[in-house]
């Protein structure tokens, strides 16, 4: 398994001045009144209407220092775990503060209405070799908890959901592992400035009725920029889905704001090894994003480990939904026994009211390895979220294999490219195969056209060819780049100049 996600340690480290609101702050919930999601809305709000204070750390003091040796050596005990033996469909266990999660989080049981708040207890950990080493009047706190339920096997409760580390939170479907990360809000990703990680600083998880298959969390989100008020509403399964909620109060204009944002890893591919000395074939946690759009065209657009920094933009008015997609489903595609990357989660956002204008950014990030997590996706509004008015989004969260077929048309199944030899090979010419599925080849033989475009550079006349490995077709075309820097490669397949094929996308860079 990697070690956390490097965006994850960059959102811990650098925001240290986020933690939990103490139980005293006026910006929480009373405890003695019934709870409902709107108490949340009125303390993200009354928050918002603050200047931004830096949190305390003292539940810090004695483990503080730990390293990640240390820190893994302090598990959560089975007899602590919430709602044990209670004959529930989910259990509940803290995490403890410590390494790089150094950020302290409020969490509160609501059962019938009532709060009643977790109290820092060392009971709640086994610290192991730590045991008699950590000063006697240290408690441990809480950096977030993880949901539990029989979702593989009905006598074992396996992690559904994890929050941990900033707003980000991970989930899986029955019989996956983990891979990328959601998170609760973007700010300035990609930007001169640096990054801002905003937190979810308090949690209320609902306790669920007995044989109830959902669980509900709500979350008090905080920055220097904005706070927040969220409901996920946990339905696990094949996919698991989230359902969520996000209210928005900014203190500031939001003008580089992201809108369900996804974080993967994506190191190499067939498309371009040529900097990769790797056993493997391909190592990544997603190989795609994928697009249905408001004019309903369906996007595909292969990911990449470029030398700097690229930010792409896909223009759209009301997207119907996007996400970062894990295709390659064959042990056969990555040959690596331990991470199993066939069996990392996809993740697909469907917004649940119109969101308007505005684009899916998509960050890929320069890595070397794949302990660091280097893509992000999310969605961004035209216009600035304005301070002074709340700003909701809606949207279901799933975690499929893949993305949703929501059409009968044919679908990227790989895409492969490499230097052409001969003459061209000077000018850094390239050939690129492009496999499609789901789409058989007709009867009368007849097989579509390919449309291939190019912002820059010239690309060679497209053959389309029966590809029955996959019972699908495959695409080929060459791509002269005739000395430009870089440029935007589009492909779908037609049949009567209508689309019967996703629109493959591609940036090409020349390093």
């Amino acid at each position: 398994m990697r070690s956390h996600h490097v965006l994850q340690q960059l959102a811990v480290a650098g925001m240290l001045a986020s933690s939990a609101i103490p139980a005293s702050s006026q910006s929480s919930p009373p405890v003695a009144a019934p709870f409902t999601h709107e108490l949340v809305q009125r303390a993200a709000l009354d928050l918002a209407s603050k200047d931004y204070a830096a949190p305390k750390e003292e539940a810090l003091k004695g483990v503080e220092e730990l390293d990640y040796d240390q820190f893994r050596q302090i598990r959560s005990r089975r007899e602590r775990t919430i709602w044990r033996g209670e004959g529930l469909n989910f259990e509940m266990q803290v995490l403890p503060n410590g390494w790089l999660f150094k950020v302290p989080v409020d969490i509160n049981i609501v059962d019938g209405g009532n709060i009643r708040p977790l109290a820092r207890d060392n009971s709640y950990f086994d610290v192991g070799p730590l045991a008699g080493k950590l000063p006697p009047e240290v408690r441990i706190g809480f950096s977030g908890f993880r949901i539990t339920g029989p979702m593989n096997r009905p006598d074992v409760f396996d992690e559904i959901i994890v929050f941990q580390g900033a707003s980000y939170f991970r989930a899986l479907s029955r019989g996956q592992i983990y891979g990328l990360s959601a998170r609760g809000l973007a700010l300035n990703v990609g930007q001169p400035g640096g990054e801002e990680f905003p937190l979810f600083r308090q949690f209320w998880i609902e306790k669920p009725q007995s044989g109830a298959p959902h669980i509900v969390v709500h979350a008090l989100l905080d920055s220097s920029s904005a706070t927040g008020a969220y409901r996920f509403h946990v339905s696990p399964g094949s996919p698991t889905r989230i359902d969520v909620q996000a209210t928005l109060y900014p203190r500031k204009p939001l003008a580089n704001v992201g809108i369900a944002p996804l974080t993967s890893m994506f190191l190499f591919s067939p498309i371009n090894r040529a900097r990769i000395n790797d056993f493997r074939s391909a190592v990544h946690d997603s190989d795609g994003l994928a697009i249905l759009n408001g004019w309903n065209e369906h996007l595909w657009r292969p990911l990449n480990n470029p030398r700097r920094l690229q930010i792409s933009e896909f223009l759209d008015q009301n997207p119907r939904a996007f996400g970062l997609i894990q295709r390659s489903r064959a042990f056969a595609q990555y040959h690596d026994l331990e991470a199993s990357y066939e069996r990392r989660p996809s993740a697909w956002v469907e917004p649940g009211e119109d969101w308007g204008p505005g684009a899916v950014q998509l960050f890929e990030i320069p890595s070397e390895e794949e302990i660091h997590d280097n893509i992000v996706a999310h969605w961004k509004p035209a216009q600035p979220l304005a301070p002074g008015k709340a700003h909701t989004f809606s949207y279901r969260l799933s975690l499929p294999n893949d993305g949703p077929q929501s059409w009968p048309g044919a679908v990227v199944h790989a895409t492969r490219a490499g230097t052409i030899n001969g003459p061209q090979r000077k000018s850094g010419a390239l050939q690129f195969a492009v496999d499609f599925s789901g789409l058989a080849v007709p009867a009368s033989g007849e097989l579509p056209v390919a449309r291939v475009e190019t912002s820059a550079g010239v690309v060679g006349a497209p053959v389309v060819q029966a590809n029955p490995n996959i019972n699908g077709l495959r695409a080929s075309f060459s791509f002269d780049p005739k000395g430009a820097a870089s440029s935007e490669l589009r492909l779908v397949l037609q049949s009567n100049d209508k689309p019967v094929s996703e629109t493959w996308l591609y940036r090409w860079t020349k390093d």
